[in-house]
């Protein structure tokens, strides 16, 4: 797992958030077809308990929420190689309360929980170390 950055963590936590965000797109087009057809009827039944539609539009609005988090993350940890750690975490986290969301259809919830253990692991390699290094300062004379 050593390299100049975090790529595959990159990758994994990409394509787990665009999982996710095409969960929570699916899940608002679904609150809108519930919308439409039910719409009518949800209102004289409020009495059974919450508000379906709302539900699965609250739903999808965390999914879309979420994955955009996820892949931002993804992408800064590649840009920002010394955060991978934090950012690791923080994907970990988010990929895991977007099952809330049905975790982009589970697929986004795996593939981003990977990416953020891949982030977490994640070291620079010796080469990649040695080319951050100031160089020394001369001796005094």
């Amino acid at each position: 797992m050593a390299g100049t950055k975090p790529t595959g963590a990159m990758v994994l936590s990409v394509v787990g958030g665009i999982f996710i965000l095409l969960g929570g797109i699916t899940l608002l087009f679904v609150g809108a077809i519930l919308a439409a057809l039910l719409g009518a009827f949800v209102g004289s039944f409020s009495f059974l308990g919450p508000d379906p539609i709302a539900i699965v539009n609250t739903m999808g609005i965390l999914g879309v929420v979420f994955g955009l988090i996820d892949m931002a993350l993804g992408i800064v940890m590649f840009v920002k190689p010394g955060l991978s750690k934090v950012l690791g975490a923080v994907v970990l986290v988010v990929s895991l309360v977007s099952i809330i969301a049905l975790g982009g259809f589970f697929l986004g919830l795996i593939l981003g929980v990977v990416g953020g253990i891949l982030g977490l692991l994640w070291k620079p390699s010796p080469e990649a170390t040695a080319a951050y290094q100031p160089a020394m300062a001369p001796p005094p004379q």
